[in-house]
């Protein structure tokens, strides 16, 4: 069966479907993200690699971006322990492990918050390193933040280092700036 907008739709031939014959993803450009492209997620998991250390990551405005572009390296589950998307406020408790006084306190687009989540990411995933990274992709501000204001947290070696970004562009372009920034703050802290 195809998938149509509104659900299940009826099969569909594929006669005259040409080059597209046998296409999984047939229907759903547009519907894919785009993941940034460069050689980082490369160099990252190599670095991780090398040193037999992994990484897991929190996400809310990148929604699972880190880890899908990660995953595209060949191996990555090497490197790579999981990660888990806290749009919402609250899961940033429940599944990171965030203290909900730290997000009445500062609300969940906060330095403090990218720490927590960072920390708590690594602890629940056991992994040598944690990301959190929390912003506001836009349009629209957040709790007084403009589009672009981003904080990374990276967790590992005793410390949560966390880094404010102002990132240019719309909603794609923030987010994939976001996780690239993070990939190589992560790498710094690799040395």
């Amino acid at each position: 069966m195809g998938l149509a907008a509104g659900g299940m739709s009826e099969p569909h031939s594929n006669e005259g479907a040409g080059a597209e014959e046998g296409t999984a993803a047939r229907g759903l450009d547009g519907l894919v993200p785009h993941l940034p492209e460069s050689d980082v997620p490369v160099r990252l998991h190599d670095a991780l690699l090398a040193r037999g250390e992994t990484v897991a990551a929190a996400e809310s405005l990148t929604a699972g971006l880190f880890c899908a572009t990660l995953a595209t390296v060949p191996g990555a589950s090497a490197t790579l322990r999981g990660g888990v998307v806290v749009y919402a406020t609250e899961l940033k408790t429940a599944l990171a492990g965030v203290p909900a006084e730290l997000l009445a306190e500062h609300g969940p687009v906060s330095p403090e918050t990218a720490g927590a989540l960072a920390d708590g990411v690594r602890e629940r995933c056991g992994a040598t390193w944690g990301v959190g990274l929390t912003g506001v992709a836009g349009p629209d501000p957040v709790d007084g933040h403009g589009p672009g204001r981003v904080y990374l947290g990276i967790s590992g070696r005793g410390r949560t280092d966390v880094v404010e970004l102002d990132l240019p562009g719309d909603r794609a372009a923030v987010r994939a700036g976001t996780v690239t920034t993070a990939m190589e703050a992560l790498l710094a802290r690799l040395g």
